[in-house]
């Protein structure tokens, strides 16, 4: 079995069974999350992409003010085979339904006042209100937080990269 390692992840090529086989590269979770809510925010126009060799994360900017603090990628991010793009909350379906499920599973009673917050600017600041009124701010945070790692999860497994700590 032969390995080639970097200092975060093993990717890895050996035989199992006669049949050659890849070890997914591994990409931190917690960096990972942070690429996700990098992507997804309105105020500027960033993107990151996973190399997957080595499963080191490039954060990228439209603000040249961040050059500073963001690696620069290397010049062939855009190769599919080479690099995957992290996804934004919104290409993984976290958003608007996990406050509908978390709704409809805690206060099955408002569920329609909350699709009705959601017609609407501003939202996720009722939503919220909505919950602190019925102590349940803490039990979102939690259940918001366990959706967004199995979406990530699962969105990983799909793109052949695995999670580590």
């Amino acid at each position: 079995m032969s390995r080639v390692s970097d200092r975060r992840q093993t990717v890895a090529l050996h035989l199992c069974h006669n049949v050659l086989c890849e070890i997914m590269s591994t990409v931190d979770l917690d960096e990972l999350l942070g690429a996700v809510d990098w992507v997804s925010t309105d105020i500027m126009d960033n993107e990151a992409f996973i190399c997957r060799e080595t499963g080191r994360i490039y954060w990228v900017s439209s603000d040249s003010g961040l050059d500073d603090e963001v690696d620069q990628p290397p010049d062939d991010v855009e190769d599919p085979d080479k690099f995957v793009p992290v996804p934004t909350r919104h290409d993984l379906d976290i958003g608007n339904r996990v406050a509908f499920e978390f709704t409809a599973q805690r206060l099955p009673e408002r569920y329609e006042q909350v699709r009705g917050f959601f017609r609407r600017k501003g939202a996720y600041g009722r939503f919220k209100e909505l919950l602190a009124q019925e102590d349940l701010l803490e039990p979102w945070y939690a259940y918001s937080e366990e959706s967004s790692l199995n979406a990530i999860r699962q969105w990983c497994e799909s793109e052949k990269l695995s999670t580590g700590p």
